[in-house]
């Protein structure tokens, strides 16, 4: 079956941000006109997925059927080796009702010192995107990204969010909290997309998306 186009106006299902600002700057070279879920007032629909893309797909498809638009959705979260995979699909509650990353942090850092996980080789994780387009006659795309890496303590750096500030991508020496949007987030030339997030978009983009307005041409 052929990739929907996805063009004009479509709603952002998140109330986080952070996460906002991230999708709005990965769409708007493309054309698209994005306004958030919170903006709308459209209700957080229940997360009771049992994996990243189920989660993604609920948001997206009850922001779609709410606003009458296409919706883009993501679920993302840590995944620890040492610790079984979590937080996984639960990275947001570990900070609790607040979602207190800082916190969140803690935990993760707590639980690895009781598994002896001290050295970079115990501390691998990885960072998984999923992202849904829905429509409100229900079609779906769906795209994943994953990014590897070691977590470090302290955390390091302020430019990012959630627990970017304890996670060293693969292949380099600063956290995501250290590095610019740009290096994370932006498509080359202009960054380096490295991150979960700008990974599973680049699939997105390649499939649904109209070249963006520089490279039209």
């Amino acid at each position: 079956m052929p990739h929907r186009r996805l063009t004009g106006r479509v709603v952002i299902a998140t109330h986080n941000p952070g996460k906002l600002k991230e999708m709005q700057d990965l769409l708007a070279p493309h054309g698209i006109e994005a306004v958030s879920a919170g903006a709308l007032e459209l209700p957080e629909p229940e997360e009771t997925g049992d994996s990243f893309a189920a989660n993604a797909r609920i948001k997206a498809q009850a922001a779609a059927r709410a606003a009458e638009l296409p919706a883009f959705a993501d679920d993302s979260g840590l995944c620890v080796d040492s610790l079984g995979g979590q937080p996984g699909i639960y990275s947001a509650r570990w900070g609790g009702p607040e979602k207190d990353f800082e916190m969140a942090m803690d935990n993760v850092q707590a639980l690895l010192v009781t598994v002896d996980a001290l050295t970079a080789d115990r501390r691998r994780a990885h960072f998984v995107s999923a992202l849904c387009v829905a429509w409100p006659d229900g079609h779906v795309e769906e795209f994943e990204g994953v990014v590897d890496g070691t977590l470090v303590w302290p955390p390091r750096g302020k430019k990012g969010f959630g627990y970017d500030p304890m996670f060293v991508p693969e292949g380099y020496t600063r956290t995501f909290a250290e590095m610019t949007a740009e290096e994370k987030h932006s498509m080359p030339p202009l960054g380096l997309g490295l991150s979960h997030r700008a990974r599973a978009f680049r699939k997105l983009a390649e499939a649904c998306l109209a070249p963006p307005a520089d490279a039209a041409g």
